[in-house]
């Protein structure tokens, strides 16, 4: 079983930069690949970015390639999103996911895939 909590959410302008953290309970942690999603106002929860258990492999939506990071401290339980070059459209609701398969191989993109989710924290960036 797997807490996450979100922080670091707000508001903040077009242009400037947001730093997500989400705090994660539990000893599994380090052997969960983890991701973040985000659902804008009125749409569809969508992928951001996700992370493997190692650390050592990533990958990115397209919207937010080139602009953004994710890692992970395993040894704090701990996922970081940056952000830069912020932007409207990336107003939304952010969540933190865990994917509970033992280090598994597979970095996924869709949300039902993931078991464990946090409460979310609201981004709202300002044009």
């Amino acid at each position: 079983q797997v807490t996450l909590v979100e922080s670091g959410g707000g508001l903040m302008q077009a242009g400037g930069s947001l730093r997500l953290s989400c705090a994660a309970s539990g000893r599994a942690f380090s052997s969960y690949n983890m991701a973040w999603f985000r659902q804008p106002p009125g749409k569809e929860r969508e992928f951001v970015a996700v992370i493997a258990w190692s650390g050592t492999r990533t990958w990115y939506a397209d919207s937010v390639k080139g602009r953004t990071t994710i890692s992970r401290d395993n040894a704090k339980n701990t996922v970081t999103l940056q952000m830069n070059s912020l932007k409207p459209e990336d107003t939304a609701v952010y969540y933190c996911a865990a994917d509970e398969e033992n280090k598994s191989p597979l970095l996924r993109l869709r949300s039902r895939e993931y078991e464990y989710w946090g409460q979310g924290t609201q981004v709202t960036i300002s044009s």
